[in-house]
């Protein structure tokens, strides 16, 4: 196709002629044979994205942007938060180390998987760091858009070790071109893929030129990443000496003080003790920065360490005495070393037991506060309650905003607790239950979802929606900051926005479209001057009578937004552009023995990212070959969490045939866009010459 190029928000750019045609067409001719798509960023069978890593220094030095995948990506940017980063005391950093990495977080687009391992406990961390034994390793597009999303640092890792990291580490610290070159792409990587820094891990002995020239290089790198990526660190994993032996001193002291003066912070070994801390407490070259000091945990409780594994709180009771951050390395042991079907139930205790030592971070960002408490994994897929796909699936791109999960424990033998519930949910994969026991000494109880800071539009419109048991009855609250500056009129409370004030959604509200007889919605609007939110929270409520009280309710949306957005146009997907197509022939799914036609392909879009929550993949064939034949319906292909979408293993009729793929914009708010919004784009495509190459 030939015409002018079209640069659109993705950074992609489409040869579509006119970018305010929503439908685009192109014609192919069939051919078969291998793909000529790189191994690197794309499975050779199925031809669907993946994350990787590189594993050498010339494959690092010949690293190109251009050559960058363009599905690994971060579309999500890093949210504010409350206190920030750097605003922070005692930090806490979780360093991956997930079985090797690069498991089923690596296919992009979500894998099959009954019994995944994901990551949600985010309010109380600083940074995540992805880690594997790989020289580069780039994170997942997933875990640094779903980091970024609740204002998560995501770090990448440069590890060399052992007699081959030796001799990696002579030739990049030879001499100072040489170290700025293995910086500059560190730099450029991470500002292409859009993480935000490095963990440094350099387990192999250095000779004298070598260490010499390490401070430099973390000094140069370090300040080229603050100058590229606002807010990026680099950090040091204490290993190697200043005289260059490879010695672990699990704290920092004069052996190991020159790197980390020369970067953002120190990662210790796992192996100190508490005259470790009381020794750095008063070191010199500490002070004024214990917060950069991350004393490692790992929670494998390998060699000799304080505490680990169920125990790793003891550990971090006695660093936060201390006043220093931590690095909790291998927390995924709650995944690996126990039932995998229990995953959920020790994930939650594992850090259950530490939040006594941890600090809920509030997201600081502007309306819309949209959760429906994805995990970003589940056995079915939902959408407006209604399962619209039986299967397991994993895709942590799909992780909405997530809520505070905790078990506290009430007067009188009460409880409460919320944790995830992939059994049911309003849109995606689960929803957040709660559940417990009303004692008999209270007529109610006070679960808290969310703690953020939000300014609320002067017209707020709020909507709720859950499903609860009989007995109870619940409301919403909102929690103001600097209520003395907030007005209102919704409610004499100054502090307290409740729904039982308010009126519930009207029959015809979209927000009511689907939903089942047993599903509550709860939608009001605030009129509301200088008011921000602070914390949402859920009230359950005994209906009547004094006995204690057990209660389980599942939230399935919670969603605070400018009332003035939902009268905005619906915008359109513009410049639909496919590439990249590769034909197969192979055995349908569906039909036995039969050979079918298989479509592989990108297809790009241009979109404003932050008014989506995901797009909507449809195909449906428009004719061929046989002319008899009408029209098919629309097909969901699958989800997209960004302006593109790989095609993968699509069974299409044999040519010559014609097919439309449509691209379907799901608000934030979970809304429809009418069909006339939606992009399109028609393949045309003939028989081509199979005596190459042909399956």
């Amino acid at each position: 196709m030939g015409g002018k190029k079209h640069e659109c928000d993705s950074g992609f750019q489409s040869n579509v002629d006119d970018p305010t045609d929503l439908t685009s067409e192109q014609h192919e001719t069939v051919q078969f044979g291998p793909s000529t798509l790189p191994a690197k960023h794309y499975d050779p069978d199925t031809t669907e994205p993946i994350s990787s890593n590189l594993q050498s220094l010339d494959e690092l030095l010949s690293w190109k942007r251009s050559e960058a995948s363009p599905f690994n990506v971060a579309t999500v940017p890093l949210a504010n938060r409350q206190p920030s980063y750097a605003a922070s005391q005692k930090r806490t950093l979780v360093c991956h180390d997930m079985m090797g990495g690069y498991l089923d977080d690596r296919f992009i687009q979500g894998a099959e998987v009954e019994t995944p391992y994901a990551f949600y406990h985010w309010d109380y961390i600083d940074i995540f760091n992805y880690f594997s034994h790989n020289m580069v390793t780039i994170p997942p597009v997933c875990w640094t858009n779903t980091a970024h999303k609740h204002g998560v640092l995501s770090l990448g890792t440069f590890i060399t070790e052992w007699t081959d990291g030796a001799k990696m580490c002579e030739k990049f610290l030879a001499d100072k071109e040489s170290y700025c070159a293995v910086a500059d792409k560190l730099v450029e990587m991470s500002d292409c893929y859009g993480f935000d820094g490095w963990l440094i891990n350099i387990e192999n002995v250095l000779s004298e030129t070598a260490v010499k020239n390490m401070p430099p290089f973390l000094h140069y790198l370090t300040d080229c990443m603050h100058k590229r990526v606002t807010g990026s660190v680099v950090i040091w994993y204490d290993s190697v000496l200043q005289d260059g032996k490879l010695k672990w001193q699990n704290e920092l002291n004069d052996h190991n003080r020159v790197f980390f003066e020369a970067c953002d912070g120190l990662f210790t070994n796992y192996n100190w003790t508490e005259s470790s801390l009381e020794f750095m407490k008063v070191y010199s070259a500490a002070q004024g920065r214990l917060a950069d000091v991350f004393v490692g945990v790992d929670v494998f409780a390998r060699g000799e360490v304080v505490a680990g594994k169920f125990e790793t709180n003891k550990a971090l009771s006695l660093i936060r005495k201390h006043g220093f951050s931590t690095a909790l390395f291998a927390p995924g042991w709650v995944y690996e070393c126990h039932d995998k079907t229990a995953f959920r139930m020790n994930q939650d205790k594992f850090w259950g037991l530490l939040s006594e030592h941890l600090f809920i971070h509030r997201p600081f960002f502007l309306l819309p506060v949209v959760s429906s408490f994805c995990l970003g994994f589940g056995k079915n897929l939902f959408q407006k309650g209604q399962v619209i796909m039986e299967r397991n699936w994993f895709n942590l791109n799909a992780q909405e905003l997530q809520p505070h999960y905790y078990t506290e424990t009430l007067e009188n033998q009460g409880w409460i607790r919320t944790q995830g519930c992939p059994e049911d949910a309003w849109s995606g994969g689960s929803s957040l239950l709660i559940e417990g026991v009303i004692p008999s000494t209270l007529s109610k109880v006070c679960a808290r979802i969310f703690s953020l800071h939000v300014p609320l539009a002067t017209r707020t419109f709020v909507s709720f929606i859950y499903k609860v048991s009989d007995g109870v009855s619940l409301s919403l609250e909102l929690k103001l900051a600097d209520a003395a500056l907030c007005t209102h009129s919704n409610t004499e409370d100054a502090s307290v926005l409740s729904t039982r004030l308010l009126p519930a959604c009207t029959e015809n509200h979209d927000l009511l479209n689907s939903a089942e007889q047993v599903i509550s919605v709860w939608c009001f609007q605030l009129e509301l001057s200088g008011c921000a939110l602070r914390d949402i929270c859920v009230n359950v409520t005994r209906d009547g009578g004094e006995q204690a009280t057990p209660f389980k309710c599942r939230i399935g949306e919670i969603m605070v937004l400018d009332a003035e957005s939902l009268l905005v146009s619906p915008v359109s997907v513009q410049s639909v552009h496919v590439d990249d197509i590769v034909w197969q022939k192979a055995v349908g799914s569906d039909s036995g023995n039969i050979m079918k036609l298989h479509l592989n392909a990108t297809i790009k879009w241009c979109y404003p990212a932050q008014l989506i929550r995901h797009f909507c993949i449809h195909w449906r064939r428009l004719r061929g070959p046989d002319p008899r034949v009408p029209p098919g319906q629309l097909a969901l292909v699958g989800r997209s969490y960004s302006n593109l979408f790989r095609v993968v293993d699509l069974v299409v009729p044999d040519a010559p045939a014609l097919i439309e793929l449509a691209v379907e914009p799901v608000t934030r708010e979970g809304f429809r866009v009418p069909e006339a919004n939606w992009g399109r784009h028609v393949i045309s495509y003939i028989e081509g010459d199979h005596s190459v190459g042909a399956e």
